[in-house]
């Protein structure tokens, strides 16, 4: 895995273009239905006008049914019109924003991590709502161009009335648009920090979620409820400024509206007592100016809903765009499954340097724990390869060097809070569903009771979490999905703090029995996994500072019997 290349950044406008380049034609077929429904609205009032004009001076049937049976095409197309086009369009809306939440899903599970400075519940909030907000823009455009065709139908209609109507609603247009346009620059910024900040609460809700139970076990649960009530108020007071500039937009349009709704009204008025335009003329003007006051509206509305877009998008380019903390080489480890580590320097690693042949079973007793978590996080790719100093070495093969697919393949690093997840004991044990290695996984794990207390066996339903299971249940369950994924090359992290001594070495027997001709490596403190371990390693200060049997260890090191014995 290279260290990747600096590319350009692709911004959140660009993202908006692909929603709008690969959802052309359901705008397209959108936009023309959505078109049609406003041309069948403003083509209403001016059929009432011409029935005014014509049909009542005629008082003829023929006219009369002519007049209600071209009302009942255009209500049915206004029906029909809307009906047909808000299905496509918010159907691929709908589809773009799950295209969009499944992108950044794929990119918080992309096996090399991303450089992104955002926790994983503001990535959920990117995921969610920032991604409907984004997909918002398939709807956005076609009713912005529909409302368009429905003042400029309107403003041609007024000016063949009289010219000076249509030039008032066209200038009114252009005024009123100009005022929100600005208040909409406020509006797209305030929505990116309300966003931020619901981001961060949501991060935070997260962290208490997993931390829930050690926070109480010391009594910190009322500092960290502290801690998040902080956030929450902010997000709280940004989401009550948000309402207010909307607020005050939505205001605005309404009254700049009604405003030119009036003055239409008036104008005309005028114009009909100075007979300059007919009573159908005038009843056509009044229900224009009544009318037009939906698209303004709508039309009015658009630029905040393209602020919000932009604003969600740039939050979706920070995840989508960040570059990967590594690049995958193409290499493939050679066969055997030895691991080396060669003058590792990493936090408090010192130039940590030893080898585990092929086969071996092999224990790392670290007297400090974060030197322990430094050496499982580098041995598990979590830190990229060239933000550490030395080499790590799988099959002969520089780590950087190999693909993730392989390393993944090869080199398993179970951590010691392992996630468990909801399903089954069965699915949390075998993902995959291969079902290789389960029977031999849940009894060298001692699993094997809590699958007895279940008339469901290993189809026992475990919750989010585990959150139906003890500590010891769920360490021993990670202990078995890992051992049961039968790597050439598996790194153990604390695999059996949480469980009682004598299920620890029972453990400890059947692991090395089972691993028994591949290459294992434990970083523990447990006595037991370290007495069934070929050779022990003692990391110390960073750096390793003795070899030997636990048991030569034991009677000839002082500060490791100190260490390790219970």
């Amino acid at each position: 895995m290279k260290t990747p290349e600096t590319a350009r950044p692709r911004p959140g406008a660009a993202i908006l273009r692909t929603a709008l380049r690969r959802n052309i034609g359901a705008m397209i077929a959108g936009t023309v239905l959505m078109g049609l429904y406003q041309a069948a609205e403003t083509a209403f009032p001016i059929a009432l006008g011409l029935i005014v004009e014509h049909t009542m001076q005629d008082r003829s049937l023929g006219s009369l049914g002519v007049s209600i049976g071209s009302l009942a095409v255009i209500i049915t197309t206004v029906s029909l019109s809307w009906r047909f086009g808000m299905r496509v369009l918010q159907k691929a809306n709908t589809t773009e924003a799950h295209r969009w939440r499944v992108q950044v899903a794929a990119c918080g599970l992309q096996p090399v991590a991303r450089d992104v400075d955002l926790k994983s519940g503001e990535i959920l909030t990117v995921a969610t709502e920032d991604a409907d907000q984004t997909a918002d823009i398939i709807e956005v455009v076609p009713l912005l161009i529909s409302s368009l065709v429905a003042i400029v139908v309107a403003a041609l209609a007024l000016s063949l009335a009289d010219l000076r109507l249509g030039l008032l609603v066209m200038a009114g247009t252009v005024a009123i648009l100009s005022v929100l346009a600005v208040m909409s620059k406020r509006i797209g910024a305030s929505t990116q920090e309300q966003q931020a900040r619901v981001a961060r609460a949501g991060a935070k809700v997260a962290d208490l979620i997993i931390g829930l139970r050690p926070l109480h076990g010391f009594g910190g649960n009322h500092a960290a409820f502290g801690a998040y009530r902080k956030v929450s108020t902010d997000a709280k007071r940004q989401a009550i400024t948000v309402a207010r500039v909307n607020g005050t937009y939505a205001g605005t349009a309404l009254a700049l509206n009604a405003a030119l709704a009036t003055a239409v009204s008036l104008t005309a008025g005028w114009l009909a007592f100075e007979g300059r335009i007919t009573i159908g003329e005038l009843v056509m003007a009044v229900g224009l100016a009544q009318f037009i006051m939906e698209p303004l509206k709508m039309f009015s509305e658009m630029p905040k809903y393209v602020m919000m877009a932009r604003a969600s998008a740039e939050r979706m380019a920070l995840v989508l765009n960040a570059p990967p903390v590594a690049t995958p080489g193409p290499e493939r480890p050679e066969p055997g499954g030895a691991l080396e580590i060669d003058a590792v320097h990493h936090g408090t690693l010192r130039g940590v340097t030893f080898t585990v042949a092929a086969g071996e079973f092999v224990a790392i007793a670290a007297y400090q724990p974060r030197a322990a978590a430094e050496l499982a996080a580098v041995l598990a790719v979590n830190v990229a390869p060239q933000a550490y100093g030395g080499v790590v070495r799988v099959g002969g093969r520089e780590i950087g060097d190999l693909s993730v697919e392989a390393v993944r393949e090869h080199l398993l690093v179970n951590p010691y809070d392992g996630e468990i997840f909801a399903g089954t004991l069965r699915t949390n044990i075998d993902p995959s569903g291969s079902g290789r290695e389960i029977a031999d996984a849940v009894e060298a794990s001692m699993l094997t009771d809590v699958v007895a207390l279940h008339r469901e066996g290993l189809d026992h339903v475990v919750r989010d979490r585990g959150a139906n299971l003890s500590g010891g249940q769920r360490q021993r369950l990670s202990l078995a999905r890992a051992l049961a994924a039968d790597t050439d090359v598996l790194v153990l992290h604390d695999p059996t703090t949480a469980v009682d001594a004598v299920t620890e070495q029972l453990i400890a027997r059947n692991v090395a029995k089972l691993r028994r001709g591949r290459t294992t490596l434990v970083l523990t403190s447990s006595p037991a996994l370290l007495d069934a371990a070929d050779r022990v390693l003692v990391l110390d200060g960073g750096v390793i500072t003795a070899e030997d049997t636990h048991r030569n260890l034991l009677a000839g090191d002082e500060a490791y019997c100190l260490a390790v014995a219970r």
